[in-house]
C-alpha cells in the first residue's frame, strides 16, 4: 500500500521561518538550479576577492624579509602567479567537461588515483574551506577598520556576526544566497575595474601619486634570496584559493551543467587575473607599503581617488565592496563544504548526517558545521588575517595537485579524441601545483602551515575509521538478518512495574492484557514512605494476576534491572517492560525529570533481548481506555533491526499490524518496496510520501487517522540500532526524535526494539 497524495509543508517555528522560509519539497530541486549570472557570485566571491588580499601577502614577505626595493617584485611574482591562475583554470575546465555531476578533487582522485588520495584531497580541501571562511570574514574586517578606526576592537564580534548572517543566508538556499551576493559581487567588480583604470591612466599619461601608509611594517635590511622570492610567491598565491568550487559544484548549475560550469570558471579566471595583476601593477607604481592597520587596496584607492575630491566617494565605495565580497567570499566555502561532506557521507567515510537535506534543499548539518568552526578559529585567532594567512593555501593546492594528477590518469585510461593534449594541460597544472605545495610547505611550516599538515593525516584517520564503522554496522546487519529469520517458537514475556495506581498504570495494564492477556508480570518494588499499591491493583488492572513484591537492592532501577536479567532472553525469546508514566503537563523537561522512569528507560536499552514500551497519561485528561489496539513498524528497510522489531510484534496477539516506511522521494520508496520483496518479507509493508523530509509532521498524521475514531490505541514499534561509546555521534539520532515527538501524543505508545552492535 502506499499514500501518494500532495502533502502541505509543515509548520515551523515563526522565527525559524522568517530566518529559513518555507519548506521545499524534493521535487522542487530543479527549481534551485543556478543560472551563470547567479552561480558567478555564488562560486566565484573567493577568488574573485583574493585580490584584495593576495598582493599584499607576497608585499609583506618581500619588505619585512628583504627592504622597500624588493617591493619591485611583486610584478614578477603576480605574473607567475597569474600564469599559475590560468594553468588551473584551464585544468578545471577540462575537469567540470569529464565529471559533469561533480569534478571535486576528492571524486577525480579517488577514481583515478585510489581511495587514499581522494581523501587526502578530501581532508585538504576540508581544511582549506574552513580556513577560507576565516580568512575571508577576518579580510573583510580589517577593510572595515581600515577606513574606520575606532571599531579595531570590535573585530572579533563583528567577525561573528559576519558568519551568523552568511549563515542564515545559505540556509535560505542556493537560489536565495546567490540572489543577496549578486549586487556586492558585482559591484566590487565594476570598482575595481573604475580604481585600476583611472589609476593605470595617472600612472601612465601623467604623474603616478604615491600612496601614503600609516602606521606602516618595519622594513627589513637582508638580500632578496630564492628562498624569499618562493615564500612571497607562496603568500601571493592565496588569489587561487576557490578556483576548485565550481568543480565540486556543477551540479548546482542549471542545464547543460558541465557546459555552463566550464563557461563560469572562464568568466572567473579572466576576471581574478585582470583585477589581480591590476592591484600588482599600482602596488608597485605608487609605491604602497604594507600597513599595520590599513590594507594594500584601501591606500590604492585613496591614492587613487583621495579624500576631497570629486572621485572621494569611490574610495568609500570600495571600502564597503571590499568589505562585502570579503565577507562573501566565504559563501564559497559554504557551498563546497556542505557538498563535499555530502559526498563523504554518501561513500560512508563521513557522519551520515552530513547527507541530509534541510527545509531548503540545502545541506544544513555542513552549514552549521562549518559555520561552527569557522567561528571557534575566528575567536582564536582574534580575526587576525595575519595569523590566519599562514594555516592558509597548504589544503587547497595539495587539492590541486591531486585532482591534476588524478584527471591525467583519467585520459591516460579513457584515451578520447584529444586526449594527449588534455592530459597535458593537466600535467602541467598537476606539475605546477605540487611545486607550490612543496614550496608552501617548506616556507610556511613553522609559521603555522604544520597545523594544516597534521591535520590532513588525522583527518583521513579519521574517515577510515569511520568507514569501518559503517561497515562493521552494514555486514552485521544483513548477517543478522539471517539468524532473525531462523528464529522459531517466538515467545514474549511483559513485565509491568507499578509504583503507583493511576491512569497510566490503568491504560498500561489495560493494554498489556490486550496484548498478552493475563499472562504477564505485575511486579512493585518496596521502597521506604512508598504506599503499596497492591490493595488497589486488583480493580485498577481489571482483575489481573497479583502483584509480586520484590525487596530493593542496590537501588529502583537495578531491583528492576535484575528482575529482568532472571528471564530468558535471545534471538526467539523477547522480554517487554512495560513503563507507566503520568504527567501534569506536556513538557519534556518533566519526562527527562522524573528520574527512576528516565533512567529504567536507558539502561534497559542497553539489554538484549529486552524491549521498553512507554505509556504515558495525563493527569488534566479524563482516562480513555481502548477497545482496539492496532500495530505500525517503523521500518528503514529490510535489514536485521527491523526484522527483529516484525518478530517481536509477531508475539502480540494483534490482528492489525504492518510496517511503515516515510520515504523522502519516489526513488527511495521504490528502493525499499524492491529490498522488500527481495528479503521476502512476509509482513505488509505501507509506503508514507515525506517530501519535506522530515518524518515529523507525516508520522503525526498518519497516526491521528488511526486514531479519530477515539477508540482505537496505536502502537508504534521502532527499531533501535544501538552502539556505544562515541559512534553514537555517527548515526541519526531520529530514535531520539520519535520518542520525543511521540511521548505526549494521545492514544500512541511507544516500544522501542533494541537491536545491541556491541564493539
Amino acid at each position: 500500500m502506499s499514500r501518494s497524495e500532495v502533502e502541505a509543508p509543515p509548520d515551523r517555528p515563526p522565527v525559524k521561518r522568517a530566518l529559513i522560509g518555507r519548506p521545499m519539497a524534493t521535487g522542487e530541486f530543479e527549481e534551485t538550479l543556478l543560472p551563470k549570472w547567479l552561480a558567478l557570485p555564488i562560486f566565484a566571491s573567493d577568488p574573485i576577492s583574493s585580490v584584495a588580499y593576495a598582493t599584499e601577502a607576497g608585499l609583506v614577505v618581500l619588505v619585512t624579509g628583504a627592504a622597500l626595493s624588493a617591493r619591485k617584485d611583486v610584478i614578477p611574482i603576480s605574473i607567475a602567479i597569474a600564469v599559475l591562475l590560468a594553468i588551473v583554470t584551464l585544468s578545471y575546465r577540462q575537469t567540470v567537461r569529464a565529471y559533469e555531476s561533480s569534478g571535486g578533487a576528492y571524486i577525480v582522485a579517488g577514481q583515478n588515483l585510489g581511495t587514499f588520495a581522494g581523501l587526502v584531497a578530501a581532508a585538504a580541501l576540508l581544511t582549506d574551506y574552513v580556513l577560507t571562511v576565516a580568512v575571508s570574514v577576518a579580510a573583510g574586517i580589517l577593510a572595515v577598520t581600515s577606513a574606520v578606526t575606532s571599531l579595531h576592537a570590535l573585530a572579533v564580534p563583528l567577525a561573528v556576526g559576519c558568519v551568523a548572517l552568511i549563515t542564515v543566508a545559505n540556509l535560505r538556499g542556493v537560489r536565495e544566497a546567490g540572489i543577496a551576493f549578486a549586487l556586492p559581487t558585482y559591484g566590487f567588480i565594476a570598482v575595481m575595474i573604475a580604481v585600476i583604470a583611472t589609476g593605470t591612466a595617472k600612472c601612465t599619461v601623467g604623474t603616478c601619486p604615491h600612496a601614503h601608509a600609516p602606521h606602516p611594517l618595519a622594513a627589513g635590511t637582508g638580500a632578496v634570496t630564492i628562498f624569499l622570492l618562493l615564500k612571497a610567491f607562496a603568500s601571493g598565491s592565496s588569489a587561487l584559493t576557490g578556483v576548485e568550487a565550481i568543480a565540486n559544484g556543477v551540479s548546482a548549475f542549471r542545464r547543460p551543467q558541465a557546459q555552463n560550469a566550464a563557461r563560469t570558471l572562464l568568466i572567473l579566471g579572466v576576471i581574478a587575473i585582470a583585477l589581480f595583476l591590476g592591484v600588482s601593477y599600482l602596488t608597485v607604481a605608487m609605491k604602497v607599503r604594507p600597513s599595520e592597520t590599513v590594507s594594500v587596496l584601501s591606500q590604492i584607492g585613496r591614492t587613487v581617488f583621495p579624500v576631497g575630491s570629486h572621485g572621494a566617494f569611490v574610495y568609500f565605495l570600495l571600502q564597503g565592496l571590499t568589505f562585502a565580497i570579503l565577507v562573501l567570499a566565504a559563501n564559497t566555502s559554504f557551498q563546497g563544504f556542505p557538498r563535499l561532506a555530502a559526498l563523504l557521507a554518501r561513500d560512508r567515510f563521513f557522519p551520515r548526517q552530513f547527507v541530509n537535506l534541510g527545509d531548503r534543499l540545502v545541506y544544513s548539518n555542513g552549514i552549521l558545521v562549518l559555520s561552527g568552526i569557522a567561528i571557534a578559529l575566528l575567536v582564536a585567532f582574534r580575526a587576525n588575517v595575519n595569523s590566519l594567512i599562514h594555516l592558509y593555501v597548504v589544503g587547497v593546492f595539495t587539492a590541486f595537485t591531486l585532482s591534476q594528477a588524478g584527471m591525467v590518469r583519467y585520459w591516460q585510461r579513457n584515451r578520447t579524441p584529444g586526449w594527449r593534449y588534455r592530459a597535458a594541460v593537466n600535467g602541467i597544472g598537476a606539475t605546477a601545483t605540487g611545486i607550490v605545495t612543496v614550496v608552501v610547505i617548506d616556507t610556511k611550516f613553522l609559521e603555522g602551515a604544520w597545523i594544516v599538515i597534521v591535520a590532513i593525516p588525522i583527518f583521513v584517520a579519521g574517515f577510515y575509521g569511520i568507514h569501518h564503522h559503517y561497515g562493521k554496522v552494514a555486514r552485521r546487519l544483513r548477517a543478522g538478518a539471517d539468524a532473525v529469520r531462523t528464529a522459531r517458537d517466538l515467545t514474549n514475556t511483559f513485565v509491568l512495574p507499578v509504583s503507583e495506581i493511576n491512569d497510566a498504570t490503568r491504560l498500561a495494564a489495560s493494554y498489556v492484557m490486550r496484548v498478552a492477556g493475563n499472562d504477564f508480570r505485575g511486579i512493585f518494588v518496596r521502597r521506604p514512605g512508598r504506599d503499596d499499591p497492591r490493595g488497589r491493583w486488583w480493580e485498577a488492572s481489571g482483575g489481573a494476576n497479583p502483584l509480586e513484591p520484590l525487596d530493593v537492592s542496590e537501588g529502583y532501577t537495578d531491583t528492576i534491572r535484575e528482575y529482568v536479567w532472571r528471564l530468558p532472553r535471545g534471538e526467539s525469546d523477547f522480554v517487554t517492560v512495560v513503563i507507566p508514566e503520568e504527567f501534569r503537563k506536556r513538557s519534556l523537561l518533566s519526562a527527562v525529570g522524573r528520574g527512576s522512569a528516565f533512567r529504567i528507560k536507558l539502561r534497559l536499552l542497553a539489554e538484549p533481548g529486552v524491549a521498553v514500551t512507554n505509556v504515558t497519561a495525563y493527569w488534566s485528561e479524563p482516562l480513555e481506555l481502548p477497545s482496539r489496539v492496532v500495530c505500525r513498524v517503523l521500518t528503514s528497510g529490510a535489514h536485521a533491526a527491523s526484522l527483529r522489531a516484525i518478530n517481536y510484534v509477531r508475539t502480540l496477539k494483534l490482528s492489525d499490524a504492518s510496517a511503515v516506511f516515510f520515504a523522502f522521494d519516489d526513488d527511495e520508496a521504490d528502493r525499499v518496496r524492491r529490498d522488500w520483496r527481495a528479503a521476502h518479507v512476509a509482513f505488509p509493508l505501507e509506503v508514507v510520501q515525506a517530501p519535506y523530509r522530515d518524518i515529523g509532521e507525516p508520522l503525526l498524521r498518519y497516526l491521528r487517522e488511526l486514531t479519530a475514531d477515539g477508540e482505537t490505541l496505536v502502537q508504534v514499534v521502532m527499531p533501535e540500532v544501538v552502539v556505544t561509546g562515541w559512534r553514537r555521534l555517527l548515526h541519526n539520532q531520529r530514535a531520539l526524535y520519535i520518542k520525543r515527538l511521540l511521548l505526549f501524543e494521545r492514544r500512541v505508545i511507544l516500544t522501542s526494539v533494541p537491536y545491541q552492535l556491541p564493539d
